[in-house]
């Protein structure tokens, strides 16, 4: 298991469109004290799909200088070529991070056995753990239960990041996978009920803003105290629907320029939030914070 609680989805800072590398180590510092369990970097939510290699160079290496011994620098290393994906995972290895996080090809789709034959493949080429990313919503593909109960038989295929908000089809990853891989949700608003079915924690997008508030709802559940993880769930609900109120990662950026992480700047083709939406999310974090 690569962690076991929370993992924060992080956020890349951008000034002027080049990587805000003192804003980037403010956020890392940030989860560090707030005992976050790992980081995610080159996620979906730090626009990854943006950044020339060079910037994702940059952004693990100052990830693992900051933070290698003390916290589990997970790597997003997805893509819808195998090839490329491969690589990808080689270079993150090479730069000294923990694990991997790849998204199921997107765009040009694939067969279950082509997911098979992709992530044997990543699993071939790296040491280094992998956790699968199921976020159909995104990627017009669905890693169904039973792919990722053969692939969780591949020595270093360790979990999923479950974001296809089925819990039907979550209960069943966690059934049929058992003790061989880990189960993350991948919707902050499901942390807890996954939790309750066996799963093992988040990857989180909330973490970015209230790091302290989600390590401590997955800390209530693992100590048995379920009414309280149960009411901390339920009561950052409004926060969670805030920062979905647009496309990830817009709503958060904007929270974290709130919070003096960052200025909030965006890649094209994502925009800034729009004003009604900004006064939502203010009038969200205001409440909850």
């Amino acid at each position: 298991m690569v962690f076991r609680g929370v993992a924060t989805a992080l956020i890349t800072p951008f000034t002027n469109d080049k990587i805000d590398i003192a804003g980037f180590e403010r956020l890392l510092d940030y989860q560090l004290e707030s005992g976050v369990d790992a980081v995610v970097v080159l996620g979906t939510t730090g626009e990854p799909s943006t950044m020339s290699d060079e910037e994702k160079e940059q952004i693990i290496s100052v990830a693992v200088r900051r933070l290698k011994g003390r916290l589990p620098v997970i790597v997003g290393a997805g893509s819808n070529s195998t090839a490329a994906g491969a690589a990808a995972c080689k270079r993150a290895e090479a730069l000294g991070a923990d694990a991997i996080l790849s998204v199921t090809p997107y765009y040009n789709k694939c067969t279950p056995s082509g997911l098979v034959k992709h992530y044997s493949a990543l699993a071939d080429a790296t040491k280094l753990p992998i956790i699968c990313y199921n976020v159909p919503g995104r990627t017009g593909v669905n890693m169904t239960p039973s792919v990722f109960c053969e692939l969780s038989k591949l020595g270093n295929i360790a979990g999923i990041k479950e974001a296809s908000g089925n819990m039907e089809q979550i209960l069943e990853c966690i059934r049929l996978s058992g003790s061989s891989a880990a189960v993350y949700s991948g919707d902050d608003s499901l942390t807890v009920p996954i939790m309750a079915m066996g799963g093992h924690g988040v990857i989180s997008v909330a973490s970015n803003v209230c790091a302290p508030y989600v390590v401590e709802m997955t800390r209530a559940f693992m100590r048995g105290d379920l009414q309280k993880a149960s009411a901390m769930q339920r009561d950052m609900l409004p926060l969670v629907r805030a920062l979905f109120c647009e496309v990830n990662p817009i709503p958060v950026k904007y929270a974290a320029s709130l919070k003096g992480f960052c200025d909030g700047s965006l890649r094209l083709p994502l925009t800034e939030i729009s004003a009604q939406n900004a006064e939502t999310l203010k009038s969200a974090i205001a409440a909850f914070m």
